[in-house]
């Protein structure tokens, strides 16, 4: 059997540093945002069925601008669940596809942001939640170019630390340097993922 552990982990938080660690150890890496970008590209049924439901103002160049939907299911819980539906059955088959596709002892490390709120945690054999203290993870956001009034509304339709942590099998905590989320992200690959992998 392959082994898939999901990753997760609040905006800002790190999640996509410790993916590309996991990823240089050998790890396959899938990116569930990237899947959201797939999902409703230019040509794809998703697409139309955005422009559907949303119209021309969410179009920018002749494809989705993102920053414009994203302000629209931001203040919008209906838009935001139309927009799911849409998205999220069609990351869901890709993913299934990806790891049906896995070689025995494969290990694929998927990086969902919203594990917790899509309720996905029986989907994975083992769950990584990457935390940080928010004052640090709104400095990094701001450094990223976000304005502060987002980074509260984004922080505040995630799950909670608590929640994450709650459904986590290892927590990753990334307060301080790179190299010591790299030491975390191998420590874990050692001890735990590469022996689970193999049985």
């Amino acid at each position: 059997m392959a082994f898939v552990v999901g990753l997760t982990g609040g905006i800002g938080s790190g999640k996509s540093l410790a993916a590309q660690f996991f990823s240089q150890l050998g790890a396959l890496v899938i990116d569930a945002d990237q899947l959201a970008r797939s999902a409703i590209e230019r040509g794809s049924e998703g697409f139309d069925e955005v422009l559907l439901r949303f119209g021309d103002s969410v179009l920018k160049n002749g494809d989705i601008d993102r920053v414009a939907l994203g302000q629209i299911v931001f203040e919008n819980p209906q838009a935001k669940k139309d927009l799911e539906e849409i998205i999220h059955p069609r990351i869901r088959a890709e993913f299934e596809e990806a790891v049906a596709s896995l070689n025995p002892g494969q290990i694929m490390v998927y990086e969902i942001p919203l594990l917790v709120e899509t309720n996905a945690a029986d989907r994975f054999d083992f769950i990584i939640t990457v935390e940080s203290d928010p004052e640090l993870r709104k400095q990094r956001l701001r450094a990223r170019g976000m304005f502060s009034s987002d980074i509260e509304k984004r922080m505040a339709a995630q799950a909670t630390q608590e929640q994450r942590r709650a459904i986590a099998d290892c927590v990753l905590t990334n307060d301080g340097t790179e190299d010591e989320l790299l030491r975390q992200v191998e420590n874990i690959w050692e001890s735990t993922i590469l022996p689970r992998a193999q049985i």
